[in-house]
């Protein structure tokens, strides 16, 4: 089957639109036409440092979402369309870039509405060229068979679990079913994706990175599952469900990576747009994490004791947000640049 086949009657995320996204006159709830549209590909050193390593992460962020995530960061692309087409070859060239800049994986950013062209252009890539792993990062709002079209060509896999309670997806994410689509893809992850992890000695011209000492080797994962969960304020019940979950599901299977970075993002978008993103924020409290609150997480965690779990350090720092729209999305600590949609680099 080719892959321009699954974007006649698009059935690729849960949703199931049955729209022909071949046709631009039909675009489902992605927004998305088959045209695989990327906004942006650079190193980045904000993933977990199983990730980052030395050399960072080669991100590539596709343009679309298949959810509609009230508090979105990355909303210029997962919701307003910002990126432009590339052809199996351009894509091929910009993880060649990536790897070539010293790129520890090809770490591929919300790419789920896009699954079989994907699929394409990585066998593509691994005969043009790129070695390193591929890495797979999305919502886990996935379907199970789109997923074994990744199968054999992605090692590493980067889910979110967002939350359990199917009441909280729909008024945040537009996604009453989130819950359940996301559980059953990430155990399909995590059964078909044993933990692997490497321990790499520092080469010479290593970058420094906060976590570690200089002049040490570090951990790098091959093949395995890292399962993100951000924590919503004021939403304390939510994490303990979610982490209740992971504990029987996926500890010593997977790696967990616990969040406490929620931020309050300025968007620029119509007053529609705004009154409607306001309202579903409306379900949660829209501010930073509390100092009362981090504590109680890390409470939480120790009471969980699980065998391998990432937890970020409180802070206020909110200039990491990103803006797609510069050639430089994110501040030259967290990223290096290597593509940009509207600017030659």
């Amino acid at each position: 089957m080719e892959s321009i086949d699954f974007y006649k009657e698009c059935r690729q995320c849960p949703r199931k639109c049955g729209v022909d996204r071949s046709s631009s006159a039909q675009l489902g709830f992605c927004r998305e036409p088959a045209d695989l549209r990327i906004a942006f590909a650079g190193l980045h050193f904000g993933e977990e440092p199983l990730v980052t390593v030395f050399g960072g992460s080669g991100t590539i962020f596709f343009t679309g979402c298949t959810l509609r995530c009230a508090f979105c960061q990355n909303y210029q692309i997962s919701q307003d369309g910002f990126g432009r087409a590339v052809d199996k070859a351009e894509f091929v060239d910009i993880c060649l870039k990536l790897q070539a800049a010293g790129a520890e994986n090809i770490n591929l950013v919300t790419g789920s509405h896009h699954i079989p062209r994907i699929a394409e252009y990585l066998r593509a890539a691994r005969d043009g060229g790129v070695t390193i792993p591929f890495c797979w990062n999305s919502s886990a709002y996935e379907n199970i068979e789109m997923l074994e079209l990744l199968k054999g060509l992605v090692t590493i896999w980067l889910p979110d679990l967002k939350t359990l309670d199917s009441g909280f997806s729909k008024k945040l994410f537009a996604a009453p079913d989130y819950p359940e689509a996301a559980s059953r893809a990430i155990k399909w992850m995590i059964e078909n994706n044993p933990l692997e992890i490497a321990e790499i000695p520092e080469p010479p011209d290593a970058k420094p990175a906060e976590w570690a000492e200089p002049g040490q080797s570090r951990d790098k994962m091959t093949s395995g599952v890292i399962i993100r969960h951000l924590f919503m304020p004021g939403h304390f019940e939510e994490t303990a469900d979610v982490l209740a979950w992971l504990k029987e599901n996926a500890d010593g299977r997977a790696i967990i990576s616990l969040m406490n970075q929620y931020t309050p993002v300025p968007f620029e978008e119509s007053p529609d747009r705004l009154a409607s993103r306001k309202a579903a924020l409306s379900s949660i409290e829209n501010r930073l994490v509390t100092e009362e609150e981090d504590n109680d997480i890390r409470d939480l965690i120790e009471a969980y004791d699980f065998d391998y779990l990432f937890y970020q350090e409180l802070t206020d720092d909110t200039s990491w947000l990103p803006d797609f729209r510069r050639p430089q999305p994110f501040s030259n600590k967290l990223a290096t640049p290597v593509w940009h949609c509207q600017h030659k680099l």
